[in-house]
């Protein structure tokens, strides 16, 4: 019985001193993520000027966005757009990467230290900074284009041009999306590839029916983050264009900014965070819904 005991006040202990370890991430969840995360669904059902005590206004706010805010619709046509352009562009050009770092040459593990340098740096204030620089009417590309005899392209002054420019900024930052498909390539078996020599099979043929299939669960995980994060872009919009020409950039991250912290409509900005919230709910299940058609998994079960 005692010994019993003893072992019972050894694993509390334990207990303890793991929850002590833990609880600063406890806390900074509680503190910074759950708290905002119900003290903005409060607040969306609000007018709240920060200055002013919040007023209870029901779906006033939301019934706003969808009847009156004309720059609303603006925005999330300008949101989805670059999503549907920055993701699958991303995803691609990381694969494609990938592919390339999987093949054995030297000095690789230093080529892909290199690679994933962009996504450590993040989508930075500095980076967007730079990346103004660099595509600004005299910047270094619009230099290069004139040394080989091209005319020079207004790249952030043009509606034509800015919103494939910041995307082009996402697909650089393409790191971490490479190192979760180079993962996956690794995990394929060679035996595979020599049976598709042997069988005569091409590279295009290898890799449309042997590469792509075994890989469909790090697809489909960097769709969905990928696509989470481009809902919710904002510092380069912001940095580079602030959301011009002409809203041509006007991404949903900017106008909920400008909202609760130009026009100070706190309320408003917590109802229009809350309404794409519910938007990319929505994508997210279209996609949990539809992987079953496409990813597949070596055990042959489904996520």
């Amino acid at each position: 019985m005692n010994t019993a005991m003893a072992k019972l006040r050894v694993r509390k202990r334990y207990n303890y001193a793991g929850l002590l370890y833990i609880s600063p991430w406890i806390i900074g969840m509680l503190v910074f993520q759950l708290y905002p995360f119900i003290a903005s669904l409060v607040y969306s059902f609000t007018t709240f000027s920060i200055l002013t005590p919040p007023k209870f206004v029901g779906l006033q706010n939301f019934i706003r966005i969808f009847t009156n805010d004309k720059i609303f619709y603006q925005s999330l046509k300008v949101t989805l757009i670059y999503v549907f352009i920055a993701v699958p562009a991303k995803l691609a050009f990381a694969l494609f990467i990938a592919m390339v770092l999987n093949i054995k040459i030297k000095y690789v593990n230093f080529y892909r230290t290199i690679y994933y340098m962009p996504s450590i740096l993040g989508g930075s204030v500095a980076v967007s900074i730079l990346w103004k620089f660099l595509f600004a009417r005299q910047g270094l590309i619009n230099q290069l284009l004139l040394d080989i005899g091209l005319p020079y392209v207004d790249w952030l002054g043009s509606p034509k041009w800015a919103l494939y420019t910041i995307s082009l900024l996402t697909v650089w930052q393409f790191g971490s999306s490479m190192v979760i498909f180079l993962a996956g390539l690794k995990q394929i078996p060679g035996e595979l590839y020599d049976a598709a020599k042997v069988d005569g099979a091409g590279r295009i043929r290898t890799f449309l029916n042997i590469t792509l299939p075994l890989i469909t669960p790090m697809i489909f995980f960097n769709l969905i983050m990928q696509m989470v994060n481009a809902f919710q872009q904002f510092t380069a919009a912001f940095v580079i264009t602030n959301g011009g020409p002409m809203k041509s950039t006007y991404l949903y991250g900017v106008m909920i900014y400008e909202n609760a912290f130009n026009f100070f409509k706190m309320g408003y900005a917590s109802a229009l965070s809350w309404v794409l919230f519910v938007i990319m709910m929505a994508f997210t299940a279209m996609v949990f819904k539809s992987s079953p058609f496409w990813t597949h998994y070596e055990d042959g079960g489904e996520f």
